[in-house]
C-alpha cells in the first residue's frame, strides 16, 4: 500500500533573477512499513523535499499524494490535520519545549485530539514505558541528556499514531553510541509496521535503512 507518492515534484523560492531552484522532477513511491533514507549534501535539497512530504511546504510544480489524496489542493486545515494525524516529526535537536515537563512534552500533540483524557494519559504513559523514559516524567528537558530528550521526541512522534514518521538528522545532535542507540529504536518501531523516513548526511544512518534516496542540487535519484 502507498502511503506517499512524489510525482516529478519541483520547487522554486523567489521568482524572477531572485528565484533558487531547490527541487527539480524529484520520483518517490513510499509504501506502508518502508524504512527510507533521504542522503545527500549540505543544500541538496534535502529538508526542502522533507518539507514537502511533512505537508510544511508545497510544491511549485508536480503532485504529492498522502494517502492518495492530492496534497496540492490541501487547505491550511487539512495541511494542518495531516501534519498532527498523518505524520509525525522527529528533529535534530529535539524541539523540545523546556518550560514543560517530559510528559507534558509528549501530551502535546494531543491536545487538539477529541478523545478522552483519560485515554490520552493512557497513550502517553505506553509510550514513556516502550521508550524507557517513564522515570523521566516530571523532568524538564533541560535535566536530561540529548539521547534521553531524542527518547521524548521519538514518544511524542509516536503518541499520536501515525502512518509516517519525517526524522531530520535524527543522530546529528548525539554521540556515536547514543545515535545507534536511537537508530536501534527507529529500526525496532519500523518492524512493527510503521513508515519511517530519515533525512541524513550520515552514511552509516543511511545504510541502516531498507532503501535510500540520494538527492544533490535538486535532483535526487533511488540508490540501487
Amino acid at each position: 500500500m502507498v502511503v506517499a507518492e512524489l510525482k516529478n515534484i519541483g520547487k522554486i523560492y523567489g521568482k524572477g533573477e531572485a528565484s533558487t531552484e531547490a527541487l527539480r522532477g524529484i520520483e518517490l513511491k513510499i509504501e506502508k512499513g518502508d524504512f527510507w533514507a533521504i542522503i545527500g549534501p549540505s543544500g541538496s535539497g534535502k529538508s526542502t523535499l522533507l518539507n514537502i512530504l511533512g505537508c510544511i511546504d508545497i510544491p511549485t510544480s508536480g503532485e504529492y499524494f498522502l494517502n492518495g489524496q492530492l496534497v496540492n489542493k490541501f487547505t491550511n486545515s487539512q495541511l494542518s490535520a495531516a501534519r498532527n494525524e498523518t505524520i509525525s516529526f522527529i528533529f535534530q535537536y529535539f524541539a523540545l519545549l523546556n518550560e514543560y515537563t517530559v510528559y507534558e512534552n509528549i501530551m502535546l500533540p494531543l491536545n487538539c485530539r477529541k478523545i478522552s483524557v483519560r485515554e490520552k494519559k493512557q497513550l502517553v504513559n505506553y509510550y514513556m514505558k516502550r521508550l524507557g523514559i517513564e522515570g523521566l516524567s516530571k523532568k524538564k528537558p533541560t535535566q536530561i541528556s540529548g539521547g534521553q530528550q531524542q527518547r521524548v521526541a521519538i514518544a511524542r512522534a509516536l503518541v499520536t499514531k501515525p502512518d509516517i514518521i519525517l526524522a531530520d538528522e535524527p543522530t546529528g545532535a548525539l554521540d556515536r553510541k547514543t545515535g545507534e542507540e536511537v537508530m536501534k529504536i527507529l529500526h525496532e518501531i519500523n518492524a512493527e509496521g510503521k513508515t519511517i523516513v530519515v533525512v541524513t548526511h550520515d552514511m552509516e544512518v543511511a545504510k541502516a535503512a531498507k532503501k535510500q534516496f540520494y538527492i544533490e542540487d535538486g535532483d535526487g535519484r533511488i540508490k540501487e
